[in-house]
């Protein structure tokens, strides 16, 4: 096969629903395959939530493959990542629509780093489908029509007297029919045409529609591969031991009994602790229980999370740095009618995916491979680059499944300890994490107070929002303040600051980000601030949303499916939130009761505008998950620190929802034209204010700190 020839400046300029634009030079590559066939590229954007906080142009740079094989197969090289989100099967779907295939031949494959893939390859923020949205279905399109026009040369007749439908082009004047596989070779000859028109909504045959999951068959007869899943030749398996204290280094080791253990094959230290490599991750962990260490514990060995809080709440008596500014919030708090004045609090939260962090590495004179389950391949890759002083083309990144990420796993610091692991060891090593390292050890979502005041005019309606946030910052004031700086009700008066409370405990992305924490104190206050101007929450935000038509529709669905106008079944009450994140407009109704020893949430409905739908099925599925993760925060998360240590270890201490405990979940998607949003966290922040409020009008006790504690509610 040859490659296609050089593409022509495209008369349109198609625009992505990152709102960036992309001619044809920067869509469209092809290159040549050994086995044959059609081998298209197209670019897709890649917009990083720190370069976006920022306000950072987005930029474009080629990021996936399609090829199209004489096998009749059609394979889709994903840059993205599958942690159980479904961005396998959504983005074939987006393929395969416009590329008019069999849907039962697409396979897709992870490819590994390359240059022309962009500056950065990973998934995170919600981004696989609003990046892929238009891109990917003009790929397809593009690649329809040279199958089309290889067709039509082929029988000698204009390319409009030819029709390409299910993997075959059909000659409708005589009926001749022709497969893609036969047509691909002739088709990769040809010049790459003008961008065909895609089809509109209406016209969709596969989008849209709850297909099942590419990805369900292997997960289920255990084919599929995840990162725990990897054995190499002669390869060593190995654990960390690390200092109970961030921060902290080793003092001394005495590793005689340690030595001792079956198995155990070398024991060294490494730049996060001590590394104990054996013939089985049993016998290294075994090692590691026999050594005799004395940790050096540093400066953060001080700090505990009541006195990270006592460090937020002085910091929040200070002027912060200013994150919105709107009216003249002091002044209208001074002539209120009534106002109010409140403090919230969230802890430390682990993410605590099942499958615990893992990586294996090999490691030779001039080269490195990494077999890994990542968020980010990109940033695997410049770990294991910093820990080999090797160039970047000389690491290999495999990607691999997920069993989950929530934002942990675009952190590389366990793949370079495995890197370091294995060179120091001359062989291949499977670096794995125990579930204490995971929950001890993570880069856990901040803890965050707020200080909050607002007031009503005489009628009651809000005049004035001031939020004063403190917490650990990890990537700037953006992700500290999102979800306040971002609120999208029409008070005239609206002030945010934030302060940065650096505790020397390392923190990092978590699903929904800042959103996790900010979007309850901020649904929590507004619902204060309908108590305190006698309104109903749900009317008080019907007419502070009259400008936010998405979100105000998503909030007149829930609340008409959760029966909002009609009482609440018998010691029950309901509560409400909205929230505009990810791209995505979700709201969220909880129905509560309360036991003697625990809150019941018996059902929640949530109503999302995520703009237009892939697959429906995936997006309740996504909703729900979300729902879960973020009620099990809500309800049962926290991450204590005492003596600069954390003290949970495991799912007996940091609990999550069980399946007995799950409430109904009503999921109701909103008709949309819009282009598509994210969903992997747009229902995750709207849980716990949902419930705190539905915990209010049951007992007239306000909720401000998490998790939720019965003991303040009776």
């Amino acid at each position: 096969m040859s490659a296609i020839g050089p593409v022509a400046a495209s008369r349109q300029r198609p625009e992505t629903a990152g709102g960036c634009y992309l001619d044809r030079r920067q869509f469209l590559r092809t290159g040549a395959v050994g086995a044959g066939g059609l081998l298209l590229g197209f670019s897709l954007p890649l917009t990083l939530r720190g370069a976006a906080a920022a306000g950072a142009a987005t930029t474009s740079a080629l990021s996936a493959w399609i090829h199209i094989g004489s096998d009749e197969a059609v394979t889709l090289f994903i840059h993205k990542a599958e942690m159980g989100q479904g961005t396998v099967t959504s983005l074939s779907m987006l393929l395969a629509e416009e590329l008019e295939c069999d849907w039962t031949k697409v396979r897709t494959e992870f490819p590994g780093l390359d240059p022309a893939y962009g500056a950065s390859q990973g998934v995170f923020g919600s981004s696989s489908i609003r990046t892929s949205w238009t891109p990917l279905r003009r790929a397809g399109a593009t690649a329809r029509q040279m199958l089309v026009n290889a067709a039509a040369a082929e029988w000698h007749v204009d390319a409009g007297q030819c029709r390409a439908e299910n993997g075959i082009v059909v000659n409708m004047a005589t009926g001749a029919r022709l497969t893609y596989g036969a047509l691909a070779d002739a088709a990769s000859k040809l010049s790459v045409p003008e961008p065909p028109p895609l089809k509109s909504p209406g016209d969709f045959a596969l989008v849209g529609k709850p297909v099942k999951r590419l990805d369900t068959p292997s997960k289920i007869n255990g084919t599929a591969m995840f990162g725990i899943d990897v054995r190499l030749p002669g390869m060593l398996y190995a654990v960390i031991a690390r200092c109970p204290v961030f921060g902290g280094t080793v003092a001394t080791v005495d590793d005689t009994k340690a030595k001792l253990v079956p198995g155990v094959k070398r024991i060294f230290r490494v730049s996060s602790g001590i590394a104990v490599v054996a013939d089985n991750t049993w016998s290294a962990m075994e090692g590691r229980r026999a050594l005799d260490v004395t940790w050096d514990e540093g400066p953060t060995a001080a700090m505990s999370s009541d006195a990270l809080m006592k460090m937020c709440a002085d910091l929040v008596e200070q002027p912060g740095v200013s994150a919105k500014a709107v009216g003249d919030a002091t002044g209208a708090l001074a002539h209120a009618a009534k106002t109010i004045n409140a403090v919230y609090q969230v802890p430390f939260l682990a993410h605590a995916p099942m499958e615990p962090l893992n990586c294996t590495a090999r490691v030779g004179p001039d080269s490195c491979e990494v077999w890994a389950s990542t968020q980010g391949q990109t940033a695997a890759r410049q770990a294991a680059m910093a820990a080999t002083g090797l160039r970047q083309d000389q690491v290999t990144v495999h990607t691999l499944y997920m069993g989950g990420g929530f934002g942990r796993r675009t952190n590389a610091d366990y793949i370079g300890e495995a890197v370091e692991i294995s060179k120091a060891a001359g062989a291949p090593v499977k670096l794995t994490w125990s579930r204490p390292d995971d929950t001890k050890h993570d880069r856990y979502r901040p803890a965050s107070y707020v200080k909050l005041a607002g007031g009503v005019d005489a009628d009651g309606w809000p005049v004035a929002f001031s939020a004063k946030v403190a917490c650990p910052q990890f990537s700037g004031a953006g992700t500290a303040v999102e979800g306040l700086s971002t609120l999208v009700y029409a008070i005239p008066n609206i002030s945010v600051e934030s302060h940065n409370a650096n505790a020397g405990i390392p923190t990092h992305f978590w699903r929904s980000v800042g959103y996790s924490q900010n979007t309850f104190f901020a649904e929590s206050f507004v619902d204060q601030l309908a108590a305190l101007g006698g309104k109903d929450p749900l009317d008080l935000r019907r007419r502070l949303l009259a400008d936010q038509p998405r979100l105000l529709a998503a909030l007149n669905l829930a609340a008409d499916k959760a029966g909002w106008a009609t009482p609440a079944p018998a010691g029950r009450a309901r509560g409400v939130s909205v929230v505009n994140n990810v791209g995505s407009y979700t709201a969220q109704v909880a129905e509560v009761s309360l036991a003697a020893d625990k809150v019941v949430v018996h059902r929640v409905v949530c109503a999302v505008d995520c703009g237009m739908v892939v697959n429906p099925a995936i997006v309740r599925q996504q909703i729900q998950s979300g729902i879960i993760f973020g009620l099990s925060a809500a309800l049962k998360g926290a991450i204590t620190i005492d003596r600069g240590r954390v003290n949970e270890s495991s799912f007996s201490d940091y609990d999550v929802i069980r399946m007995p405990e799950a409430p109904v979940i009503d999921v109701h998607i909103v008709a949309s034209s819009a282009a598509p949003g994210g969903i992997g966290e747009a229902s995750v922040p709207g849980i716990a204010p949902a419930v705190a409020n539905a915990l209010f009008a049951l007992t007239k006790k306000r909720v401000r700190q998490l998790p939720i504690q019965v003991t303040d509610l009776v």
